[in-house]
């Protein structure tokens, strides 16, 4: 049986117009119930939070206004080592997390298996995941309590995904996590996909994360406070041996496939306020004729973020095959 194997360069640039940037941006900060934003604590049956479950009884005919405080679950402020609702359990001595995920049918593309995307949105999920188990997650995207207090934000720098075997619609996996140092000032993050009932390998990635302030948008060094905060949970494991990074080319308007005019959408940003690392394998793919794609399957992919995009920047997404 032979096999063929295909390389292709992708390169996005983003134009940017800070024009009106922060023109749709809104606060919320309650729920109104029934109308009006009128308050009536006698209406209001407030249970207790200690379950981490905050329960809500109204009079369907009163008009209520209730903080969003009181109605969202609390996020653990201590280590948990089951979360039932999750299918995730802490591994590796205390420090791994592992999760059991069901493929679904939004998640898979016409050959009713996973796609890439679907894939990188697990990976994603199952790390902040951990995060909420480990008990460290401030009210941000990921970020820890040291985190929040010096106003700092995780970005991906760089990502490496191996796929051995695209994993079905209705297929059980188990998608294993943790955690490692970088450098100085950044953290690698690793998984392993395989299949629950087989222990089959699906797929691999790894993962380098540094911090950016949240306000000035620049990258910024680890504080003492988040590496302490963090180092308990690293170790010594890797999905993916990179011995080298392989140099990605910069591509120009001369590339062979050109898709321009690419705009963020409001679905694209995430709670950071910039394009989801996620959504940039889209636009590459998208750049790619269609009659390739029909008879080719994604392998592997390595991604570098050099800059990050915001909603009013528009996007250019470049291919050439090699």
């Amino acid at each position: 049986m032979a096999s063929v194997s295909f390389r292709l360069a992708f390169y996005t640039r983003c134009s940017t117009n800070t024009k009106g940037k922060e023109k749709n941006k809104k606060k919320l900060n309650c729920v109104k119930i029934n109308g009006t934003k009128s308050f009536s604590p006698s209406k209001v049956d407030l249970l207790s939070q200690n379950s981490g479950l905050a329960l809500t009884s109204v009079d369907s005919e009163a008009n209520v206004y209730i903080p969003k405080e009181q109605f969202r679950q609390n996020i653990p402020t201590k280590k948990q080592l089951v979360d039932p609702f999750r299918q995730g359990i802490i591994i590796e001595e205390g420090v791994g997390y592992r999760q059991t995920v069901v493929i679904r049918s939004y998640e898979v593309g016409p050959d009713k298996t996973a796609k890439i995307e679907s894939i990188l949105n697990l990976l994603q999920e199952t790390a902040l995941n951990h995060v909420w188990m480990s008990g460290l997650l401030g009210d941000g995207f990921g970020a820890t309590h040291g985190m929040m207090r010096n106003n700092l934000i995780w970005v991906v720098s760089r990502m490496q995904v191996q796929v051995d075997h695209y994993p079905i619609w209705g297929e059980v996996m188990e998608i294993d996590t943790w955690v490692g140092a970088s450098g100085k000032n950044g953290m690698r993050r690793d998984w392993l996909l395989r299949s629950q009932a087989t222990g089959v390998i699906f797929a691999r990635a790894t993962s380098t994360w540094v911090m950016m302030n949240q306000q000035t948008r620049r990258l910024s060094k680890m504080p003492d406070e988040v590496r302490a905060e963090l180092s308990p949970w690293f170790i010594e494991k890797q999905a993916i041996n990179e011995e080298s990074h392989e140099k990605i080319d910069k591509l120009d308007d001369k590339a062979l496939y050109v898709n321009s005019g690419l705009k963020p959408k409001r679905s694209d940003l995430d709670m950071n306020q910039h394009v989801n690392n996620v959504k940039y394998v889209r636009w590459m793919l998208e750049a790619i004729p269609d009659e390739f794609l029909e008879n080719h399957q994604l392998s592997s992919i390595t991604l570098e973020y050099r800059r990050e995009c915001g909603s009013s920047d528009v996007v250019q997404s470049l291919c050439e095959p090699h």
